[in-house]
């Protein structure tokens, strides 16, 4: 065989290994114990502009999903935009307003670093401020 057949090949080869592959988000779990797939999309302090995480600890997810806290939670803190994450719902308030679905808590792996954390998705729990 010709060695210059194998060339493209390889070249072909080279660009999809180098290009980042598409990773779909799944929809955030609607069941307690269930868990779905997504990748951190934002990390932040808890108010706008806050960068030292002294107001505490914002994150968003690709699926839309989010968790935060007044403290700051250094496993969330170490993590970095597009590390893939396994969130799983943990708790649903009951007895909320219809259409009031906050207060929601995820516990959420980081599947590059292994740390994982459990916060609500809301500073308030439904029918609060």
């Amino acid at each position: 065989m010709p060695t210059h057949r194998l060339f493209p090949a390889a070249l072909i080869l080279t660009f999809a290994l180098s290009v980042p592959a598409v990773v779909r988000a799944d929809q955030l779990p609607t069941q307690v114990g269930e868990c779905s797939e997504s990748t951190i999309a934002m990390i932040g302090g808890r108010l706008e502009g806050d960068d030292t995480f002294e107001s505490g600890t914002a994150v968003q997810f690709d699926n839309g999903g989010s968790q935060i806290s007044y403290d700051r939670i250094d496993a969330v803190v170490n993590s970095r935009i597009g590390d893939p994450v396994r969130i799983c719902l943990v708790s649903i308030p009951e007895g909320c307003p219809p259409g009031d679905e906050r207060g929601r808590v995820y516990s959420t792996t980081n599947l590059r670093s292994g740390e994982a954390w459990e916060l609500p998705d809301s500073s308030h729990l439904c029918g609060g401020a």
